[in-house]
């Protein structure tokens, strides 16, 4: 038993429907752990963009450095780092904020090289255009560049959160229950890992394929042209 559930172990069917409800349980801390982490990401990111494009070299150099780091540390390092660490500076994290908080922290150095990219690749003559119609800063990038922008980096975009998400058993390193942790106690406690794993196997499986076809839908209806200047 493990939170309250009962296994039936008499047959490989009912052993399945048993631990269904648990691992289920498990499934719904890892698609919180990847949406927080993936958010996390994706502000973190464009702000390393913005700040590497910045015109100043004490900006720029900074950000470049961080993006550097955070892509050629390990995960686990980050991880172990962000839990073991902060907390001898009073910086206490419950152990679900701190993974998810670690998987935001390692693409963000991916997801800003993607931003980069999609910001370099709108028509100069836009931004020009823009300034020409005394668009501020704020407007010129919020109205004209991003929006033209995002067509084109919403599927590496994608790539990275299916990514984050077959990266959450990492976090049971820390103690958090996402689902192949559950499996991995079932398997345990039982002595039967064929089930446990094969089923959660499965359920990435149905996970990967529901965000690869959300994020093909989401690109087919983004405009793929320049946004009309107003």
């Amino acid at each position: 038993m493990l939170f309250g559930y009962e296994w039936d172990i008499s047959s490989p069917g009912a052993f399945a429907l048993s631990i269904l409800p648990i691992l289920l349980r498990g499934l719904w801390v890892t698609v919180q752990a990847t949406l927080l982490g993936f958010v996390v990401a994706l502000i973190l990111g464009l702000v390393l963009a913005l700040l590497k494009a910045a015109p100043l070299r004490l900006i720029r150099w900074p950000a470049g450095v961080i993006t550097e780091f955070l892509r050629d540390t390990p995960l686990l390092a980050q991880l172990f780092f962000l839990y073991y660490v902060l907390p001898d500076y009073g910086i206490i994290l419950p152990a679900f904020m701190t993974g998810a908080l670690a998987l935001g922290l390692q693409y963000s150095a991916y997801t800003s090289e993607v931003y980069r990219a999609g910001l370099e690749a709108v028509a100069r003559g836009q931004r020009e255009a823009a300034r020409a119609l005394n668009l501020t800063a704020a407007r010129n990038f919020t109205h004209v560049i991003l929006p033209q922008a995002l067509p084109r980096i919403v599927p590496a975009l994608g790539n990275y959160l299916v990514s984050i998400m077959k990266d959450v058993p990492v976090l049971s390193v820390v103690t958090v229950l996402e689902m192949l942790n559950v499996a991995r106690i079932i398997g345990d406690r039982t002595f039967n890992y064929l089930i446990p794993l094969s089923m959660v196997g499965g359920l990435y499986l149905i996970m990967t394929l529901i965000a690869s076809a959300g994020v093909r839908a989401l690109d087919r209806h983004l405009p793929q042209h320049g946004v009309p200047l107003k």
